[in-house]
């Protein structure tokens, strides 16, 4: 396995194991970390987390896949997440997440995460961010943009140019 952590996230990493009661407790704190650092979950993190928490890999790769906000293949440096629950839908998500796959040559009908060719750009449709008073909201990154026309989507991505 040709995985590596550095050792200030192996750090932080023993530390958050020491707060449980039994390792594999641990499981969805150490998936955070490592996505966090690595900006994403591969293959060999996998086995390197259930091997940390004394688990079979299965028991880790079932946490990834089942949450959705655990990325199995890197993002882009940009990350748009649109909104897709009722809130947004009624206002408009579906026609700004389509907009920005339009801008972006990405399939507005695909599932899950998209990544431009150039890597600069991902997104995804994800569940409530919290704003439904605000809809269709958004984010790009860490920030959060609310009632987004498709006028605002096009500053948004000069932005981020």
């Amino acid at each position: 396995m040709s995985f590596a952590v550095p050792t200030q996230l192996e750090t932080e990493i023993n530390e958050l194991i020491s707060h449980y009661p039994e390792k594999r407790s641990a499981s969805l704190m150490l998936l955070h970390a490592v996505q966090e650092h690595f900006g994403w979950i591969s293959k060999d993190a996998i086995e390197w987390i259930a091997n940390k928490l004394e688990l079979k890999p299965i028991n880790i790769y079932e946490l990834v896949t089942f949450y959705p906000m655990f990325r199995q293949e890197p993002a882009g440096k940009y990350q748009i997440k649109v909104c897709r629950t009722l809130s947004c839908a009624l206002g408009g998500s579906k026609g700004l997440f389509k907009h920005f796959c339009d801008k972006l040559g990405l399939d507005a009908h695909k599932h899950g995460l998209q990544t431009t060719k150039d890597g600069r750009f991902s997104i995804e449709f994800v569940e409530c961010i919290a704003s439904c008073g605000t809809a269709p909201v958004m984010m790009v990154n860490e920030a959060l943009h609310e009632g987004v026309s498709s006028q605002q989507a096009d500053q948004i991505l000069e932005g981020c140019k």
